[in-house]
């Protein structure tokens, strides 16, 4: 049985908490984070990153999360091109089936005038399709290239440009594909009101306007502005430490989550981490910045890939089950004076053990495409004090998500992990014989204990 110590928790919330109002506090939710939510019935979601590493820019990896919180390895050293480097690889899925990545073809101190092609039609095994040499004149450095698709299916890539009249002030310019197979494309443009010394720009469009995060090469913070057509003109709106991300970022991107919520992820150069932060106002105010667990500090400037998968964890609601530990295959989940607990539990087990160790599986009190916990006794699985625990529903809204939690694929074969409503990233795993809801730290051992196996009920 695992003995590490559990992850640090309750008491530096507590310390976060104490200067919020009461009404937030009562939520029983983090600050600043949005609700889980899970895909559609009988699918997953699948987020990809190919990021070149912290030790490495001759190579990337690829790893995929399906909560876009704790990214595991798929494969290392998935592409090193012919020649060159592969830095800041951008990822994106064409109408075409395949994932394309263009990415820096040179180090930082190197003049790199070109952007590198790749393709896949797996996203792990990648083929060079070719080094694009951009056409500016006078050119010194092509840095940074970002796929941008518009509503329109019209592809695009944003590429940061320095002249060699001044090889450190870069500009953002805008390329479009002029044929299908992405091997045309069209003069550059300067993106109107970014203006000089800007690097990394990402754009999404929502409706009819044009939101882009670059970060400003004089500061090291990461700005925000809008445009009403992808090539400006952006009225820079935010700036300075506006998010509260801090100095020293670069590589923005961002992807929408199951919630709603737009999840910006950048590189913490600056002290090494790389970071994600949340926001479900439309840009207006984000969380804390989180660093990604596991891949922090390996994992360098990437862009993001969501797609909707067939397949996802299978739990079927309004049935009896009992739920087995996916690396300890005796235990099983059991309440033991309203505590939720792991015990051996056998045939030769006391009638009252097994029926301890039966729960129903109902909708999620909070969200029905969630899933939530009975007892015999009528009693819900929620975290307390951040224990599982057992108690009578008392109708409240902090209960009810307390008591709701989205099933996400576990490490074997039929076994699923349960994270919490309304802290995601937080999953219900065992310790010591006990069963908490922790944050996960990216670790296979993590996840091992955090995966159980919806079996026959014993009673």
């Amino acid at each position: 049985m695992t003995t590490h110590p559990p992850m640090p928790s309750r008491r530096t919330l507590l310390r976060a908490m104490a200067a919020l109002p009461a009404s937030a506090v009562l939520l029983g939710e983090l600050p600043g984070t949005a609700l889980a939510a899970a895909p559609p019935s009988g699918s997953a979601t699948r987020y990809t990153i190919v990021p070149f590493l912290n030790s490495n820019d001759g190579t990337v990896n690829v790893y995929q999360s399906d909560d876009a919180t704790d990214f595991r390895l798929v494969k290392a050293s998935a592409y090193t091109p012919p020649s060159n480097r592969i830095r800041d690889a951008s990822v994106f899925k064409h109408t075409d089936g395949y994932y394309y990545i263009t990415y820096t073809t040179h180090t930082w101190q190197d003049v790199s005038t070109t952007i590198g092609f790749a393709r896949s039609s797996d996203r792990v095994n990648w083929t060079f399709l070719y080094d694009y040499t951009v056409p500016i004149a006078n050119l010194s450095r092509a840095w940074a290239p970002e796929w941008f698709v518009d509503s329109d299916g019209s592809v695009y890539v944003i590429v940061s440009c320095s002249l060699t009249s001044d090889e450190w002030i870069f500009t953002p310019y805008l390329l479009k594909a002029t044929n299908s197979a992405l091997t045309a494309w069209s003069s550059p443009v300067a993106l109107s009101g970014i203006g000089a010394n800007h690097i990394d720009t990402f754009i999404v469009r929502i409706g009819s306007t044009y939101h882009a995060f670059t970060k400003n090469e004089t500061t090291k913070y990461i700005e925000y502005g809008t445009a009403s057509s992808p090539a400006g003109p952006y009225t820079i709106s935010r700036t300075g430490d506006w998010a509260g991300w801090g100095s020293y970022r670069e590589g923005p991107a961002l992807v929408q989550l199951d919630n709603g919520a737009w999840r910006l992820f950048f590189d913490g150069y600056g002290d090494g981490n790389y970071y994600y932060s949340d926001s479900y106002d439309t840009f207006a105010t984000w969380s804390a910045p989180t660093a990604l667990p596991a891949i922090s500090g390996t994992a360098r400037h990437f862009t993001v890939i969501k797609e909707t998968v067939s397949g996802g964890p299978a739990l079927a609601k309004n049935v009896t089950r009992s739920f087995q530990s996916a690396n300890y295959t005796t235990r099983y989940w059991q309440t033991q004076s309203s505590l939720l607990n792991l015990p051996v539990v056998t045939s030769s087990s006391t009638s009252a053990e097994k029926t301890a160790s039966t729960f129903t599986v109902v909708a999620g009190l909070a969200d029905a495409s969630g899933c939530s916990f009975r007892d015999s006794s009528g009693n819900y699985l929620r975290h307390w004090d951040f224990r599982g625990r057992f108690d009578a529903n008392d109708g409240t809204s902090t209960f009810a998500k307390d008591a709701t939690f989205i099933a996400r694929t576990g490490t074997a074969t039929g076994s699923i992990r349960f994270e919490s409503y309304n802290y995601p990233g937080y999953y219900l795993r065992h310790y010591n014989y006990q069963l908490r809801v922790e944050r996960s730290d990216g670790t296979a051992l993590f996840r091992q204990d955090s995966s159980f196996t919806p079996v026959t009920a014993w009673a």
